[in-house]
């Protein structure tokens, strides 16, 4: 059973982000470890720049959290996305199925729930796994800046 199928169809089009039961919002992360990726934020316009460095708790190959139940406890500023704290993802990546749907877009077309893989996720260039790497190797987060866009990432 794919998780899709745990699903009821499409749903993500006519339910709000509040009516989805868990495994519907679960399901709308595409496993693209950005929200994963360190952050820094310019200070005078609070604009959010993302890095390669990668949560130690992100398998970079798999773009999946090693330890995901209890990484708020493991990593203490790691966000929980819920529908409570919907008004601040404007932090979360563009690409994003929850910033995309609090914001009424729809999802974009590599999205699993829409292919049925997540393969779709690596072939639109939206994993990080071929640009993260370990926090651990980062001695400068202002070296590792990236700018993360539709489907492709550059040193800034």
């Amino acid at each position: 059973m794919t998780d899709q199928d745990k699903t009821s169809s499409e749903f993500w089009k006519h339910k709000r982000l509040s009516q989805m039961n868990h495994d519907e919002w679960e399901s709308l992360c595409d496993g693209c470890g950005r929200c994963c990726l360190n952050k820094l934020e310019d200070e005078d316009d609070g604009r959010i720049y993302y890095t390669r460095a990668a949560c130690s708790l992100l398998d970079i190959p798999t773009c999946r959290c090693t330890d995901y139940d209890n990484r708020k406890t493991r990593m203490p500023d790691c966000l929980q996305l819920s529908v409570d704290n919907a008004h601040y993802f404007d932090w979360l990546p563009e690409t994003c199925a929850y910033r995309l749907l609090a914001e009424g877009e729809p999802l974009p077309q590599w999205h699993p729930l829409i292919t049925g893989t997540t393969q779709s996720v690596i072939d639109a260039g939206i994993s990080v796994r071929d640009i993260a790497k370990p926090e651990s190797e980062v001695e400068d987060l202002t070296e590792e800046v990236i700018a993360l866009s539709d489907g492709h990432s550059d040193l800034i």
